[in-house]
């Protein structure tokens, strides 16, 4: 109820916006995660991944101004995902039970609990009030992005006869090739995300 009055409603004005400023929310937002993600990689035991995040957050964060500007990303330093749930899969934690948190929808219980986890880890550990204010930003601005990321996607599954379980299953198979990502533990190229964004607009 939620997501159908209020949340995609925000998310489909959202992408009426012009493109330089949803580019700079989803830069902001993804540079505010750079910490976990090293997070991950440490644990992950990636430390190619882990020096590009790095350097991604120093980059983006002083010459992109707080992270509005992907400079590394022009500069060839490819963005990559990473969290707890997909660190949990890379120590081979299995996926457990179906379940449904209030507000996040469907997972599984190793992702939830990775969710949880993150919601409880704070690499920033200040209470600025500087810092409090771009993490109100940043969670705001995640959502709305986040959600407006997905509105193709879910479009095309609210078509189907039980969406839900055409959403849970494609949540399923995407937490799955994340943790095989999680594993190869590849720094992808310019070239490959190229074509990885277009295979999946396709």
């Amino acid at each position: 109820v939620l997501d159908d009055y209020a949340i995609a409603p925000v998310a489909r004005g959202y992408r009426h916006l012009p493109e330089f400023f949803q580019d700079g929310v989803h830069n902001f937002v993804a540079n505010f995660g750079e910490p976990k993600v090293f997070i991950n990689d440490l644990l992950q035991g990636n430390g190619q991944r882990s020096v590009t995040t790095f350097g991604r957050f120093v980059i983006n964060t002083t010459v992109g101004v707080v992270g509005l500007i992907d400079v590394s990303g022009k500069m060839g330093i490819e963005r990559h995902k990473a969290d707890f749930g997909q660190t949990f899969g890379v120590w081979n934690i299995a996926n457990g039970p179906i379940v449904e948190l209030p507000l996040f929808g469907s997972s599984n219980l190793r992702d939830a609990t990775g969710k949880v986890v993150s919601f409880a880890v704070d690499p920033f550990g200040s209470n600025s009030d500087t810092v409090d204010t771009l993490s109100t930003i940043n969670t705001v601005g995640g959502i709305v992005d986040g959600r407006a990321e997905a509105l193709p996607q879910t479009d095309r599954l609210q078509q189907q006869p039980d969406y839900y379980a055409a959403l849970r299953d494609k949540v399923a198979q995407k937490r799955a090739d994340f943790v095989a990502d999680g594993k190869a533990g590849l720094v992808q190229s310019p070239s490959s995300q190229c074509k990885g964004a277009d295979t999946q607009t396709r």
